[in-house]
């Protein structure tokens, strides 16, 4: 399984935990949709984080595969 998969995975538990901790909450409605809304904007706060982070680091990853095929073509070259 990809870290990748399993990060969604792992994120989707929380957010559905979260949702639910809030809906068995004895809050008013008003109270109740302003922790979803806070909850979801955190959520998507981490899921863009990560995804950075991720995108970062396949890009690393990208621009030094490029780099080792230049050299290797320079040295065969």
């Amino acid at each position: 399984m990809s870290t990748g998969k399993v990060l969604l995975g792992v994120l989707a538990g929380v957010a559905a935990g979260a949702i639910l901790g809030i809906l068995f909450a004895p809050d008013k409605g008003y109270e109740t949709r302003k922790k979803i809304v806070k909850s979801g904007k955190d959520l998507t706060d981490n899921l863009n984080e990560t995804l950075r982070d991720f995108m970062t680091d396949i890009s690393k990853k990208f621009d030094s595969a490029i780099k080792e095929a230049k050299e290797s073509a320079e040295k065969q070259g």
